[in-house]
C-alpha cells in the first residue's frame, strides 16, 4: 500500500512511456506477450447486451488492463458463421447462408465499433484460411489413427432430396407427446431428442414425411486418447488453476468413459470434408468453429503460429 501511495504522488510523469502500437501485433521475445479471444458470437442475429456483458466486454476490459500495463498484447474475435441455425436463418430471410453471413457479420462489426470494443482484428468463420486450417487439423487427425466411420440413421426428406439436420425436423415428443418439438430438443420437457426418435416427424422445408435412412459419417476416436488425457489431467489438475466445477464435470465424463463423436454433417453450408466418399458433407460445426480462433488470426497477420504454437511465451 505504501509503494502504491508513492507512486500515486508521482503523478503521470513517473509512469513508463505507453507502448508504440505495431502492426501486426506479434509476440517479442523477453517481454509479455498476451492473446485475448472473446467467445466467437453467432452470427445469424443483431447482438444484445446480454452478447456484450457475456463475453466481450470482460475481454475488452482486460486487453485495456494489458495494454496499460505495457504488455504485448493481441485481442481477436469474429463471427462464428457456419451450420444449421444460418442455414435456417437464411431461409427465413429468402437469403443465401453467404448473403446473410456478410449483412449480419457488417451489422456486429458496426455494434462493437459503436461501443468502441478494442479488437485488434475482428474476423469471420467462413474464410480460405479456416478451410485450409480445418481440413490441415482434419488430416492431421486421419494420419495418425484418430479418426472412425461410422453408420448413423438419420431422417431424409426424399421431397428436398436432403438429409434433415435436427433443426429442420419437427414432431411429437416422445417423452411428454408436445406436438411441435424439434429434432434435437422438445422446448416443453426440456430433454434432448434423437430425431428419429421423433413421432410423427415433419419436414419443416416441405411438410413432407421424412424417412429414417442410414448415412456414413466421421467420428474423433476420443476413447483412444483417453488414457494420455487422463494423464495430462492430473499435471495439470496439480499445477494450475482449475475450477473445482471444471474438475468434477471433467472428471465425470473420464469416469463414464470418453464416446466417439461425430464430426461431419450431411449439410451444404460448412467447411468441406476433404476425403473421398465424404465429399458431399461438411464438418460439424463444434468440430470447425473452435478453429477460428486461429484462422481469425491468420487472416490478421500470416505469421499467427506464432501466437498459437508458440509455448515458450
Amino acid at each position: 500500500i505504501a509503494a502504491a501511495v508513492d507512486i500515486w504522488a508521482q503523478g503521470p510523469a513517473a509512469l513508463p512511456p505507453p507502448r508504440q502500437p505495431r502492426t501486426p501485433v506479434l509476440p517479442v521475445e523477453g517481454e509479455r506477450n498476451v492473446l485475448i479471444t472473446s467467445a466467437l458470437p453467432y452470427v445469424n442475429n443483431v447482438p444484445h447486451l446480454g452478447n456484450i456483458i457475456g463475453c466481450v466486454l470482460s475481454a475488452d476490459t482486460f486487453a485495456r488492463y494489458c495494454r496499460l500495463r505495457n504488455w504485448n498484447t493481441l485481442f481477436v474475435c469474429g463471427t462464428d458463421e457456419y451450420g444449421t441455425a444460418t442455414e435456417t436463418r437464411a431461409l427465413e430471410e429468402g437469403l443465401s447462408p453467404r448473403e446473410l453471413c456478410d449483412r449480419y457479420h457488417a451489422v456486429h462489426a458496426d455494434v462493437y465499433a459503436w461501443f468502441g470494443i478494442s479488437f485488434d482484428h475482428f474476423g469471420r468463420t467462413t474464410t480460405p484460411q479456416q478451410t485450409r486450417i480445418a481440413q490441415d487439423i482434419f488430416q492431421r487427425l486421419l494420419a495418425r489413427g484418430f479418426l472412425l466411420q461410422d453408420t448413423l440413421e438419420q431422417l431424409r426428406c426424399e421431397s428436398c432430396g436432403r438429409y434433415l439436420a435436427d433443426r429442420f425436423v419437427e414432431g411429437t415428443c416422445p417423452f411428454c407427446g408436445y406436438a411441435e418439438a424439434r429434432g434435437d430438443q422438445c422446448d416443453k420437457c426440456g430433454k434432448l431428442i434423437n430425431a428419429v426418435e421423433l413421432k410423427n416427424p415433419q419436414c419443416k422445408l416441405c411438410r413432407g414425411v421424412p424417412v429414417v435412412t442410414p448415412t456414413q459419417h466421421l467420428f474423433l476416436d476420443l476413447p483412444k486418447l483417453e488414457g494420455q488425457l487422463e494423464a495430462w489431467l492430473e499435471r495439470t489438475w496439480a499445477t494450475g488453476d482449475w475450477t473445482a466445477n471444471a474438475r468434477h464435470i471433467t472428471r465425470t465424463w473420464l469416469r463414464d468413459g470418453l464416446k466417439p463423436r461425430c464430426i461431419t454433417r450431411d449439410l451444404s453450408w460448412g467447411t468441406p470434408v476433404p476425403l473421398d466418399g465424404f465429399r458431399d458433407k461438411v464438418f460439424y460445426v463444434w468440430f470447425d468453429a473452435p478453429i477460428g480462433y486461429l484462422s481469425i488470426t491468420a487472416n490478421y497477420t500470416d505469421q499467427w503460429e506464432r501466437w498459437w504454437k508458440n509455448p515458450q511465451q
